[in-house]
């Protein structure tokens, strides 16, 4: 048998990765967190550092910018999984070129068939204007897709919008 999956998806300062933390906390269950962000400057490596400040003691935490499904294939009933963000882990897909297909359909395989309780946080790159360049409309193309995927999957999805959550699919 396999854990619940939630989505919690938002826009940029959102408040996402407080309410997906606070899921974490809520369930009484070993906490785990799966990081996938890459610092490459000093700006990412302050917001790192917030959100580890934020979380507190009490987290395992895993930094595994391309490769999450390795963390998620050895957890249990009595764990739950934060990851966060899966935005952060396309864009460095993309960045490196890998097989993207391939990619979303392990995490996806993963997180689905995880024993443990799955919270996975997620921007809506969708809402806002369509970007000037290439690049940023493939990236927000594939964000906008691998949102769907991951929804579909999900037990429950969460929308939220300045601190506030509006439950998209399943119950709280």
């Amino acid at each position: 048998m396999s854990g619940t999956l939630t989505l919690v998806i938002g826009g940029a300062a959102s408040g996402k990765s407080a309410f997906a933390e606070n899921l974490i906390v809520q369930s009484q269950k070993t906490r785990i967190y799966i990081a996938t962000a890459r610092v490459l400057d000093d700006e990412m490596g302050e917001k790192v550092q917030r959100h580890k400040d934020m979380r507190g003691d009490g987290w395992d935490t895993f930094e595994t910018p391309l490769a999450p499904e390795t963390v998620l294939r050895d957890r249990s009933a009595n764990e739950a999984v934060l990851l966060d963000c899966a935005t952060m882990w396309l864009m460095n897909h993309l960045m490196d070129e890998t097989d993207r297909d391939l990619a979303e359909g392990n995490l996806i395989n993963a997180l689905i068939s995880s024993e443990a309780e799955c919270v996975v946080v997620t921007n809506e790159l969708g809402l806002g204007i369509v970007p000037a360049d290439p690049l940023s409309r493939a990236f927000r193309q594939a964000q906008g897709e691998l949102n769907q995927q991951l929804a579909a999957y999900a037990d429950r999805v969460v929308n939220i919008v300045a601190g506030l959550p509006s439950v998209l699919k399943g119950t709280l």
